[in-house]
């Protein structure tokens, strides 16, 4: 496939989920500008994440520190006067933090108290050595499976968390993130999500974000009053099948 299908591709898969979020707003008496596209690059090469920001994609996120910092440096190289919001969506193990925060925006997968610890720390000392401006906006991730294999904080443990997270120097509560459990209704998950952010933004003014719905359940998350979706298959095909 040569580069300039691979743009086409790319435009048109964007085009088509741009589609579906006005649709989902429209549906849900919400107005477009509510609800952010993150486009989700992982597996995938950097070359594809330039072709993104080319097309006017401002947020891109990754799920392993280990792809993600190098890819992130090479987007940089490949287009120099672009400058995407690099967003780390997938669990993330405390030894990994010093790595992330030197080329995060965004950690949307706080789901411990330790996790929390660990990132201020790092974000303290990359603002000390100048690798980073200053603090990182996180989101803490609920739980609505409680199956610790997929990360997350329990429901009932989220305000807690948020609090803790609240009052550390170097990060920045920005809202909650989810997964809709495996093999169940997304929309009922969503609803319970809900109501958790809606808590939350109640303790916390600043919490605004609810980060909810992929490929295949961004509808009934915009439905539920999700503010960002988080989109890979849909806009750059299957894992595994990126352009070489």
């Amino acid at each position: 496939m040569s580069d300039e299908q691979r743009r086409d591709g790319i435009a048109q898969a964007l085009q088509a989920v741009e589609a579906r979020i006005a649709k989902a707003c429209a549906a849900a008496g919400r107005p477009r500008s509510e609800v952010r596209l993150i486009a989700v690059t992982k597996t995938f090469p950097a070359v594809d994440a330039a072709l993104l920001t080319d097309l006017g994609q401002t947020d891109l996120a990754e799920n392993r520190d280990q792809e993600a910092g190098p890819k992130a440096e090479e987007v940089r190289r490949l287009r120099p006067g672009a400058s995407p919001r690099w967003h780390m969506v997938g669990r993330l193990q405390r030894n990994k933090a010093r790595s992330v925060v030197r080329w995060a925006d965004e950690v949307q997968s706080v789901d411990s108290v330790r996790l929390a610890d660990a990132l201020a720390k790092a974000v303290r000392a990359a603002v000390e050595a100048g690798e980073r401006p200053g603090p990182l906006d996180v989101l803490v991730q609920a739980s609505l499976d409680d199956d610790p294999s997929r990360g997350g904080c329990p429901l009932t443990q989220l305000g807690e968390l948020a609090d803790h997270v609240a009052g550390l120097e170097g990060l920045r509560l920005r809202g909650v993130m989810a997964v809709a459990p495996l093999g169940a209704d997304p929309a009922e998950a969503f609803a319970r999500l809900a109501g958790a952010a809606s808590g939350l933004r109640r303790d916390h003014p600043g919490a605004v974000e609810l980060s909810a719905g992929m490929s295949g359940d961004l509808e009934p998350a915009i439905a539920h009053g999700s503010t960002c979706v988080r989109v890979g298959t849909a806009l750059l095909g299957a894992r595994g099948l990126a352009s070489p």
